[in-house]
């Protein structure tokens, strides 16, 4: 039988999840930022010997490998990505990201934007074609200071994007692409097709300005994978819940695309408990996610913001905090702080080892007893406790007057107190009187999920088998897929004319039939859905939801679907006026997926799972406690512990507790519950 394998390289570590047949074997790896290629075959190592098989021979008999990453999001955050030239319709040039509000690079020197006088309509209509003479000399100019790559981004391009188009043929006309100084030209209507000049601009600015160094590493990753034998597309997860190879994935894409799939993979948990709101919270080394699903439907956005850039790119919507395992503990002017630096991994926190110099959660973790030393990720890695007791010492416990146990308590009530008022937030959002189900992962979530989720007023917690690698794990439930935008700009009610529609939809169908053959799949294959993006006429938010392929041939159907814009715009029947902005074709094709079994319940008492007894330190006035230690692999279906206690897996710790319950279910999942007193 095959391997699936499904990776993604988190900021701290890079999380493999590697299935054949019925055996699953999850591992971690430290991610190596200078290199990611160095961290993804080391992660795909380690799998292989988890099944007792060379590199070659696991990947020879690979079905998919599909795989998120970190680069778009650190090129933005770290300010390196490609240098760019950006042209513009002249007038327009304030609209360009070339400010520095937060006190980093812009994305865009000044120096590299050019004005062409060019002109099209609101409605679509070719005022004046760009002059061919006074583009090259705008390009030339651009690549003459240094651009890598050049953005053209022409107002109202979304409605008719001739002169873009117009654009990359003069300049490719002098730069043919098989020059060696042939320079890649990516235009704004490419990227992106809705309204919204400012955030058009901004997704094409982005797509350049991280395409670079992804393509490098992708491209590096396929030869790698080729030459060990593997002769299948390496598939590039996407933040719109779906996967596609190299040569289909534009950079932009991938953006939180690891957070995205774990979104997708909280969802599956949530709709094993029939839970109808749904928090997922992902903890790594680096910060804290969060997302959620409300009726079956996980938190998207339309126009989404990109590290401070709002762009007009639909993608799934994660909420990132500066909150992690490497989270650094600093006291400034007597008060302690903790985040949103991090020491990342490299130098990592001080117990690793590496050259790390600031404590951290992780550190603070470690002197309070949560984590054991001798065992961080199975005893793959030691960690050094006294290093990180004496820096807590220096940095935090002397300058706050306190033990350095007590300082390390400080540093985690802080992080978890911080972490529960974001859970607030968004409890809050899905309704105050909601009772959300919280699924945590991350290799940090677990020690930390039982106070953040008491803190936000959370009764229950879903922890997988797979937390500590669940991004990768949810990953390995996605198909290959794209998603197709049509402008319509009609009215939208139960009498609206729509017929261009059909046309609209050919043309989108054509071209995803031609995209998934490219993938290696027939049309047979290939499954469609549309969703609909509606708004008040002229105002409002836009909305995005669900219709059938052909609602519009059918009366009931067009009135169903008009009643749900409604009630999503809370109208309520009785609103305005209803546009139909643009209609979404989401095309998929089915690849080999894992598949949660149900396990048998136990016929031992879950202390027969105890391994030893640990001295921990969890509450000033109590000092140290001595409570068991349980081994995670023992622990199966019927098993139920009651909190203080601690559960070792090889790649992550749960922290059971006081007041808290965990019971292990028919899915082989910990639910931890806080024990209401009668």
């Amino acid at each position: 039988m095959g391997y699936t394998i499904d990776i993604d390289t988190g900021g701290t570590f890079t999380d493999g999840f590697f299935v054949s047949g019925s055996r699953v074997e999850p591992v971690k790896v430290p991610t190596t930022p200078h290199d990611l290629t160095i961290c993804f075959l080391a992660c795909i190592k380690a799998g292989a010997e988890r099944f007792g098989l060379s590199v070659e021979d696991l990947l020879y008999d690979t079905d998919i490998i599909r795989f998120s990453n970190t680069i778009g999001t650190n090129t933005i955050i770290e300010r390196d990505g490609s240098r760019i030239g950006l042209l513009v319709t002249g007038g327009r040039e304030g609209l360009v990201p070339t400010g520095n509000g937060d006190g980093k690079a812009p994305l865009v020197d000044p120096e590299m934007v050019a004005a062409v006088n060019e002109k099209t309509s609101p409605v679509g209509e070719v005022l004046q074609v760009p002059d061919a003479k006074a583009v090259m000399e705008a390009a030339q100019g651009l690549i003459d200071r240094g651009a890598r790559c050049l953005v053209v981004a022409l107002t109202y391009s979304d409605v008719n994007p001739q002169n873009e188009r117009a654009i990359r043929s003069i300049i490719k006309g002098e730069y043919p692409r098989d020059f060696l100084g042939s320079v890649p030209v990516f235009l704004s209507s490419d990227i992106s097709s809705r309204s919204g000049e400012e955030e058009r601009i901004n997704a094409a600015v982005l797509n350049a300005y991280i395409h670079g160094k992804l393509v490098s590493m992708l491209y590096k990753a396929g030869e790698e994978l080729r030459r060990r034998m593997y002769g299948k597309n390496l598939f590039v997860v996407h933040n719109n819940h779906a996967v596609a190879r190299v040569a289909k994935t534009r950079a932009i894409n991938t953006y939180n695309s690891g957070p995205a799939a774990g979104l997708m993979g909280a969802r599956v948990t949530g709709l094993a408990y029939g839970a109808d709101a749904v928090i997922s919270a992902d903890m790594g080394g680096t910060s804290f996610d969060l997302g959620y699903v409300q009726q079956g439907q996980v938190s998207y956005t339309l126009k989404p913001d990109v590290e401070g850039f709002r762009v007009n790119v639909p993608m799934v919507e994660i909420k990132a905090v500066g909150a992690g395992g490497g989270s650094i503990a600093s006291v400034v002017n007597g008060a302690l702080g903790v985040g949103p630096r991090s020491a990342g991994a490299l130098p990592g926190p001080v117990c690793f080892d590496l050259g790390g110099t600031e404590p951290t959660v992780t550190d603070a973790d470690l002197i309070l007893g949560v984590f054991d030393p001798e065992y961080f990720l199975g005893g793959a890695m030691k960690l050094n406790l006294e290093k990180a007791r004496n820096t807590m010492a220096e940095k935090v416990a002397e300058p706050l007057g306190l033990s350095v146990e007590a300082a390390a308590l400080s540093v985690k009530e802080t992080i978890d107190a911080g972490m529960g008022r974001e859970l607030m937030k968004i409890r809050e959002r899905l309704a105050g009187d909601a009772d959300p189900l919280l699924v945590v992962y991350g290799g940090a979530g677990p020690a930390h999920c039982c106070h953040a989720a008491r803190a936000a007023g959370i009764k229950k917690i879903v922890i997988t088998p797979f937390s500590a690698v669940f991004s990768a794990y949810s990953a390995s439930g996605m198909d290959v897929g794209h998603i197709y935008y049509a402008r319509t700009d009609t009215p939208f009610g139960e009498t609206s004319d729509f017929s261009a529609l059909p046309a609209a939809l050919e043309t989108l169908t054509k071209e995803a039939e031609r995209d998934i053959r490219g993938e290696g799949f027939t049309f047979e294959d290939m499954k469609l859905s549309l969703e609909l993006l509606v708004q008040e006429t002229g105002r409002g938010t836009e909305i995005k939801f669900g219709a059938p392929l052909d609602f519009f041939k059918s009366s009931e159907d067009v009135a169903r679907a008009v009643k749900t814009a409604r009630d999503l715009l809370g109208q309520n029947g009785h609103g305005g006026d209803l546009n139909l902005n643009m209609v979404c074709l989401a095309a998929q094709a089915e690849v080999p997926h894992f598949h949660v079994k149900e396990v048998p319940v136990s016929g031992e008492e879950a202390k027969a799972a105890i391994k030893s007894v640990r001295s921990v330190f969890l509450d000033v006035e109590k000092g140290f406690q001595e409570i068991p230690v349980y081994d995670r692999s023992l622990l199966t279906h019927g098993h139920r512990l009651s909190g203080p206690a601690l559960v070792e897996s090889e790649q992550t710790t749960v922290l059971v507790s006081e007041g808290w319950q965990m019971t292990v279910d028919k899915f082989n999942n910990a639910v931890l519950e806080e024990v209401t007193e009668s």
